[in-house]
């Protein structure tokens, strides 16, 4: 399901009637709910180097038997809190060979020693855990069963590691329960801890069917030397509330109400939170999208906590968090990066993930993207069976042209070639928008984009030495650069590696080539086109390059 204020009707495969009529009924131009394409639900927000990363379980369009019909996990990532990529449908029902077809519910992923571990429940099945080298996998089950199956309330797992290097795991509903987790992270010592569910630990019920408001989805986290059990209260509709503890087991004090059922809410809740680049953030889900509570979507508010540790009240908005820094459109960014998505679909490709489903007027809207002194021209890499344009807007959907890229029919929808457009009058800090219009019918797919600066500064004062101009061979498919210096030794050879920013990438080569030719690799570099500038006693020079 998508956010925005059309609605294609050649997208019916993620829209019901329902979805339909309360889309039509509102225009939408908001930061909240963050994930527009399809329903998501019990965020699970992980910090990891310079990048969020954000693990959802999914609500699927079509209902089975009425009620939650979930059989994958998502990713997403952002590094600045408002533009979100599309990681994808990174596990599934299918990875664990004993579970069923359906209740793939909330998920929680943790790194540990260069791997990288998530919790996943299946409903009425247990608890499995998946491992992955990388945050976006692809992920295999280790132990081939489940974690945890000891009863049908195994739900909701959330894991931490304390800073003396002991993983806890806990989870429940309508209790609380623990365990610790050996250093594989993959199997535990020692036997379930139930926690002692007390109006103290968990504050009083309003409804007389079980004593405290603990209900399910615990999110366990610290701050300085305070832990905190973060949680789902009932009765439905449910509200977010915390207790807190000077141990990672408790005993844990009751300490109130930090998001109460508000306008939008589902009947269900799940927070994740997280301090990333000095701010501190609460991820929830509610209903906005769709008004129905099997059908959620992840919502993102920024707090700060009070000087005595505890947390402020945090009300739901539309409007979401500010930006934390700049987007740079002059690297590659991959096309399902955005803030704000009308009408389109992301899915695997041969190529990555890919934006399709692209029908005319959908749109793409990127928050907060630095030009700088200006951009001079425009690629995009896109497949297509048909035609279409990429209009290139500033500040909205109507907003000023600065250009206009033509996608002609590539010769298939998988076909994928690299198209270019010149740019005017795109200078200093807007929000980008990326309008497609076309015929009737999907126009084409899109993997990525970048702009190029009309100067990056590392052309500066190079002397372009004729002599150096076939000295440099480039493979992209292998992502080597190959430089020939010609007949005899090249003294004081210094070759580096720059982004099309002006940002120096990577210092290649310092010294003496006393070989034919020099060949280095950059399989570590991300795929994109760079400068590469070469300088010697002699001469400079600078060559672009495209590595894919």
């Amino acid at each position: 399901m998508k956010k925005g204020d059309k609605v294609s009707c050649q997208k019916e495969t993620h829209r019901s009637l329902m979805m339909v009529l309360f889309v039509c009924s509102i225009t939408v131009f908001a930061d909240n709910p963050i994930f527009q394409h399809l329903f998501t639900a019990d965020p699970a927000p992980m910090v990891y180097k310079d990048t969020v990363f954000c693990y959802t379980s999914h609500d699927e369009d079509v209902l089975v038997d009425n009620f939650f019909t979930m059989r994958d996990w998502l990713c997403y990532s952002t590094t600045d809190m408002v533009n979100w990529r599309f990681r994808g449908r990174v596990a599934s029902l299918k990875n664990f060979s004993w579970a069923g077809t359906n209740g793939a519910w909330a998920v929680q992923c943790i790194p540990r020693d260069g791997k990288f571990y998530m919790y996943c429940p299946v409903h009425m099945k247990g608890i499995g855990v998946l491992v992955a080298d990388k945050p976006d996998g692809p992920f295999t089950d280790p132990i081939k069963k489940p974690l945890l199956n000891n009863t049908s309330n195994d739900i909701d797992p959330t894991v931490f590691i304390d800073d003396d290097g002991q993983a806890y795991l806990y989870w429940g509903n309508p209790t609380c329960t623990y365990v610790k987790l050996n250093k594989d992270m993959i199997s535990y010592s020692g036997s379930r801890v139930a926690l002692n569910m007390t109006v103290e630990s968990f504050g009083a019920r309003t409804k007389t069917d079980r004593a405290t408001s603990y209900e399910e989805g615990p999110w366990l986290c610290k701050r300085n030397s305070l832990y905190y059990l973060i949680f789902a209260g009932g009765p439905l509709s449910e509200h977010i509330a915390y207790s807190t503890s000077s141990s990672p087991t408790g005993p844990w004090k009751y300490r109130g109400v930090i998001m109460p059922t508000q306008s939008g809410a589902a009947f269900t809740n799940h927070s994740g939170v997280i301090d990333f680049k000095g701010n501190s953030y609460m991820f929830y889900h509610d209903q906005t999208l769709s008004n129905n509570g099997f059908k959620r979507s992840v919502s993102l508010e920024k707090f700060s906590y009070n000087a005595d540790g505890t947390i402020p009240r945090i009300t739901a908005t539309k409007e979401g968090v500010p930006q934390v820094g700049v987007l740079n459109p002059y690297d590659t960014v991959q096309a399902e990066t955005v803030c704000y998505a009308s009408g389109v679909e992301m899915n695997a490709c041969n190529e990555g993930i890919q934006v399709d489903s692209i029908n005319n007027n959908d749109y793409i809207k990127i928050k907060g993207v630095d030009f700088g002194d200006g951009a001079k021209s425009f690629e995009a890499r896109v497949a297509s069976g048909a035609s279409g344009k990429i209009e290139l807007r500033l500040d909205s959907q109507t907003g000023k042209l600065i250009g206009t890229c033509d996608v002609a029919g590539t010769g298939g929808w998988d076909k994928w070639v690299t198209k270019t457009c010149d740019i005017s009058g795109a200078t200093g800090k807007h929000d980008l928008y990326l309008k497609f219009t076309g015929g009737n019918g999907f126009l084409f797919n899109f993997n990525w984009w970048r702009f190029i600066p009309i100067q990056t500064g590392v052309e500066s004062g190079v002397k372009k030495g004729a002599q150096l101009q076939s000295c440099i061979t480039v493979s992209t498919n292998k992502k080597t650069v190959t430089f020939k210096p010609g007949s005899g030794s090249q003294q004081n050879v210094s070759i580096k590696l720059y982004n099309l920013s002006g940002s120096l990438v990577s210092s290649l080569f310092q010294g003496e080539i006393n070989q034919s030719e020099l060949t280095m690799d950059l399989k570590t570099v991300p795929s994109g086109t760079y400068l590469v500038k070469i300088q010697t006693g002699k001469a400079v020079m600078t060559k672009e390059i495209s590595l894919q």
